[in-house]
């Protein structure tokens, strides 16, 4: 039985009719650009991530782009931020001229350590980009409280983990001074094709962005800054508008498939035999439990790139996230890090394989995911 990492089509099977139906109003209004749709869902995602205001734009990349742009990041400026991420996390700031300062990761979480944020700290700092990495939060209290402390924003790079909590319900975008959403097509909220959000309880920003996504023109054609054409589609806008209402329903089935691992894997005995580890969703600060969305399933085990040879073989889809830390990267090699700067980073990259989660995964499915890694290692 093959099992694919991911099933669009049974997602979108059942809710073809209001897809369409949806795709057709866009069409009959030929109001393309940041029309209704946009409006609306802006106004539903914001209310979703608890804030105050969302920001349509074209990409998650963009996102990030936009709301560095929005906090005025130039040339000479650091930004602190993990290693481990999709590259958009890096290349945007490096886009813009800044540089891009690297932290460890907890090998636990994946996400960025707070403690190793403090220590590279400068005068030259003007933000932190925490990245709420497979679809749980960072440790973003002692972020928030050394951004405070030094006078720096907080950009929420949210792409993986639209709906995580974080202490108390604290939903991911809500505590930086902004949130960066993407809906790529395999997002838990995914569009068909790029779209993404920047979500914020400041006003002041949110106007900016607003004005930046335009070519930093207001009103038309005259321009305080220069900005991009950084807008969300109105047809993508009204494809998540359907599909929204059904995400709390497919993350709880993303986290129902992820407890059926827990226990297929418990019982295959491959954590004890080989140290299998699986995702965690608590933190070691006295058992804290999070909303873990579940974005991507990832496990860390050795030989992971014969397993995953051996996983392709069998019709088992699974892909690495990411394969080459950011300071490894060719194209960013002028920073001057070495292999060995951070161990842990480094080290997921070597052992971690994100296999199938998707909402729709039905339990056989996940059986023969299990059977084919324990087959595998018993060879």
């Amino acid at each position: 039985m093959a099992v694919p990492l991911l099933d669009l089509k049974a997602q979108h099977d059942p809710i073809r009719k209001d897809l369409l139906a949806a795709m057709e109003q866009v069409l009959d209004k030929n109001n393309f650009i940041l029309g209704e749709e946009v409006k609306l869902l802006e106004e539903k995602v914001a209310n979703y991530s608890q804030t105050q205001y969302g920001i349509g734009v074209s990409s998650g990349t963009d996102a990030l782009l936009v709301s560095l742009m929005a906090l005025n990041i130039k040339p000479g400026d650091e930004v602190i931020t993990t290693p481990l991420s999709f590259f958009a996390t890096a290349g945007t700031i490096v886009r813009l001229g800044a540089r891009p300062v690297f932290a460890d990761i907890d090998p636990v979480t994946y996400n960025i350590d707070p403690m190793k944020i403090k220590e590279v700290i400068t005068s030259r700092t003007k933000a932190i980009v925490p990245v709420h990495l497979y679809g749980q939060c960072a440790d973003m209290d002692p972020i928030m409280k050394l951004a405070s402390q030094h006078g720096l924003g907080v950009i929420e790079d949210a792409a993986q983990s639209l709906g995580a909590e974080y202490r108390e319900g604290r939903r991911a975008g809500s505590m930086g001074t902004l949130g960066c959403m993407s809906f790529f097509p395999s997002k838990n909220l995914g569009g068909f094709g790029d779209g993404g959000m920047v979500v914020t309880n400041d006003q002041e920003l949110m106007e900016r962005i607003r004005i930046l996504r335009v070519q930093g023109g207001k009103p038309k054609y005259y321009h305080k800054f220069i900005g991009g054409n950084f807008r969300l589609d109105t047809l993508q806008a009204a494809i998540l508008n359907v599909k929204l209402p059904y995400l709390d329903r497919w993350t709880s089935w993303r986290q129902q498939n992820a407890e059926r691992y827990a226990v297929l894997f418990k019982e295959s005995g491959l954590m004890e035999k080989i140290g299998l580890q699986l995702p965690k969703a608590v933190y070691q600060d006295g058992g804290v439990t999070h909303y873990h969305i579940y974005n991507q399933f990832v496990v860390r085990l050795p030989n992971r790139d014969g397993l995953r040879n051996f996983l392709k073989e069998n019709g088992i889809g699974n892909e690495v996230y990411y394969p080459v830390p950011f300071h490894l990267q060719e194209c960013l090699q002028d920073l001057g890090y070495h292999e060995g700067d951070f161990p842990h980073a480094e080290l997921a990259c070597k052992e971690t394989v994100g296999i199938p989660i998707y909402p729709e995964l039905k339990q056989e499915q996940q059986e023969q995911v299990v059977s084919k890694i324990q087959e595998f290692y018993n060879q």
